[in-house]
């Protein structure tokens, strides 16, 4: 019997519409994963949804002045539309509106709840007498409690990233609301998650082999020590509690959200005819739950999430979590707001999907963030797709086409080098395979570039424009090891470029679909021989400059649609661009300094940030910064490093923080101190 796997997308928002940070971290790698998984011959489910529910989505509703529920339904289909067109298709692809969905959540809370798994606390909360009405946290905005910003949210300050609670803004406010805001008690519903501390790291130091991001993550929840989680909220949308106490209140989405994922193979199961098939995956323990996510949604899948399905008992764990990290625009962080983004679906109106997919697929945000640029786009594009694989591709088959009457022609004798190449590509689907099942997409790629490069070097060095006239029997030798390698260049590929893939295996003349092969049993078919190619085409079209200097304008521009389909708001780049020039005076301004590293020690609760004592003369000051990547406490204490003294002070993670270090970076990621290469004075000027 196959394999079972089960494999997960994060519900994206239903408040708008995708860009290709959405696509880059989740569904990209998991529609990949799923794709090799499939040529594989494993009996995998690939689900997903819109994530309907929330205050993101109340707040987008109130802003169009229509409900939540129209809200999700309108941008439902623009999301799942952009996906399809993108080749990211599921088995089921839900809404957590759903009543299939509202039905799985009450269940699964009823079955928690009869085990003693909430307790119900009075708390304090925002209330606002003008509408008679508690107020979730993010309908609050104040002035932080630790940095002083005025634009605080109530559950989190952006401008240090302090996590907050409502009740401690300072002289607190919201849009819904005319007049002042008051604290009353509320009764709310708690999930006894701190109990569970003990259990959840004794299961998550058994995943030895999953990303370091994501068990350095856990690691600093269990040191900061797990506390009781309020599922309830005051709400009236979202799944309501299915208990009397607990009128007019909702769940909270990181509840009920993970849930999706049951509910919407649920769904998929009604759909072929057999209601429980679900069971089959969600209640087999042998079956392996992969889930994909951004790096934001690590504790509710490696800690909340496990939590839940440990405590209910029958549902299988997950076995792979492959968090990504986050993907940057051109050097800047992704922002909506400021129509700082690549919309997927205005993407798809001026390219094919491929390009981008094989875009993201190189720079995948795997163990750090990534940056995409429109020049890096269109570099990859021609350098990679239309000078490696396309040029191989169309060299190969307009020879055929012309030179053999556009028939496969008999290979004859192989000599040394055609044995030496066709064993190469007969070990391509275990190479490249090996980096899909790690969940490494950039190392796939690079197995993908260096066979392409090696075809092109066998046909360059077995010049078949010479044994045309020299050697007929050597040149159609050549060629039929090229069409091999065609054969397996198509299949490996498909997982990331599968539009292209399809392409390829049409134009060379091969039978069935290449979705319908097996991984497995790509070899060496000598079968090909006497067989027509087929119509010949331009693989990859290469992209001018005018074309990416007309995107790279888009950026920021006003006259662009913004992720809630209104125009956005005029919105320039947070700082200088990359190579803006800037005076000598305006340099001049930085003051760098020698520092001495007198102590270190991580910031409790994050895995890349160090809390740093420098001594700059005889001035001693404290800086944080986010280098625990590369250096451990101990390795910092007595070095010199350059800081930047007077930059104006942050607060970051509730710290303290008086100035600035500077770093390069490897070409894994990983911080690189700069400092002088002989011990100076500790104070002294950087010129």
């Amino acid at each position: 019997m196959a394999e079972k796997i089960l494999v997960t997308d994060a519900l994206p928002y239903a408040n708008g519409k995708l860009h290709i940070g959405h696509i880059a971290g989740v569904h990209l790698p998991g529609n990949i994963y799923v794709r090799y998984q499939r040529l594989k011959g494993r009996d995998v489910v690939h689900v997903s949804g819109s994530d309907d529910h929330g205050v993101a989505i109340t707040l987008a509703a109130e802003k169009q002045g229509i409900t939540p529920k129209e809200l999700v339904d309108k941008y439902y289909p623009v999301i799942q539309g952009a996906l399809e067109d993108f080749g990211i298709v599921y088995d089921n692809f839900s809404q957590t509106s759903r009543p299939i969905h509202h039905e799985t959540a009450r269940d699964y809370f009823r079955r928690l709840d009869e085990k003693g798994c909430f307790d119900v606390r009075e708390v304090d909360q925002i209330y606002c007498p003008a509408n008679n009405r508690f107020l979730p946290d993010r309908y609050v905005e104040g002035t932080c409690p630790h940095c002083g910003s005025d634009r605080a949210r109530g559950d989190q300050c952006e401008a240090c990233g302090t996590i907050l609670d409502a009740t401690q803004l300072i002289n607190p406010r919201s849009d819904v609301c005319k007049g002042s805001l008051e604290v009353r008690p509320a009764n709310h519903w708690y999930f006894k998650l701190a109990r569970m501390s003990a259990r959840l790291q004794a299961w998550i130091d058994t995943k030895t082999h999953w990303k370091v991001n994501v068990r350095n993550y856990c690691q600093g929840w269990f040191n900061e020590g797990l506390s009781d989680r309020p599922i309830s909220r005051d709400l009236d949308w979202g799944v309501e509690l299915p208990i009397e106490e607990a009128v007019g209140k909702v769940m909270y989405v990181w509840f009920e959200n993970t849930l999706g994922y049951v509910s919407s193979t649920r769904e998929w199961a009604v759909a072929q005819g057999d209601p429980d098939r679900w069971k089959d995956y969600w209640l087999n323990p042998d079956c392996k739950l992969v889930n994909f996510l951004g790096k934001d949604n690590i504790v509710f899948h490696a800690i909340l999430w496990p939590a839940m399905i440990m405590e209910h008992g029958d549902f299988v764990l997950p076995s792979e979590i492959p968090a990504n990290e986050f993907l940057n625009i051109e050097g800047q962080k992704l922002s909506t707001s400021r129509n700082w983004a690549v919309w997927l679906d205005e993407y798809l109106v001026d390219f094919p999907p491929d390009p981008m997919r094989y875009c993201l697929a190189s720079i995948s945000p795997e163990t750090k963030d990534s940056d995409f640029t429109w020049k890096d786009f269109q570099a990859r594009n021609n350098n990679e797709l239309a000078d490696i694989f396309g040029n191989f591709v169309n060299r190969t088959l307009t020879f055929i086409n012309r030179y053999f009457d556009g028939v496969i022609p008999e290979p004859g004798t192989f000599s040394p080098e055609d044995r030496e190449m066709l064993s190469s590509v007969a070990g391509a689907p275990e190479r490249v395979g090996a980096c899909f099942e790690s969940f490494q997409v950039r190392g796939a790629v690079r197995e993908l570039i260096a066979l392409g490069n090696q075809c092109n070097r066998y046909f360059n060095d077995q010049a078949p424009w010479n044994t045309r006239k020299t050697d007929r029997a050597r040149c159609a030798a050549t060629l039929h090891v090229c069409v091999q390698a065609v054969r397996v260049l198509a299949v490996v590929m498909s997982p990331i470029l599968p539009f292209s893939a399809e392409r390829l295996w049409k134009m060379a003349g091969l039978e069935g679909r290449v979705d319908e092969q097996l991984w497995d049993e790509i070899e060496i078919d000598a079968s090909l021989s006497g067989r027509p190619i087929g119509e010949i085409e331009i693989l990859f079209h290469k992209i001018e400059d005018n074309t990416i200097d007309a995107q790279i304008a888009r950026l920021g521009r006003s006259d662009d649609r913004k992720d809630d389909g209104t125009a956005s708001e005029e919105a320039k780049p947070a700082g200088p661009e990359r190579n803006e020039l800037v005076s000598i005076d305006a340099f001049r301004e930085i003051d760098l300094r020698i520092a001495d590293i007198v102590a270190a020690e991580p910031v409790p609760g994050t895995d890349r940030l160090l809390r740093l004592q420098l001594r700059i003369g005889a001035e001693e000051r404290q800086i944080v910064s986010g280098i625990a990547p590369g250096y451990t406490p101990e390795k910092l204490v007595g070095r010199q490093i350059v800081v930047v003294a007077n930059l104006e002070p942050a607060t970051i993670r509730g710290v303290d923080s008086r100035g600035m270090l500077l770093a390069a970076e490897d070409d894994d990621g990983a911080p690189i101190l700069l400092g002088p290469d002989v011990r100076v004075q500790s104070g002294s000027s950087v010129t």
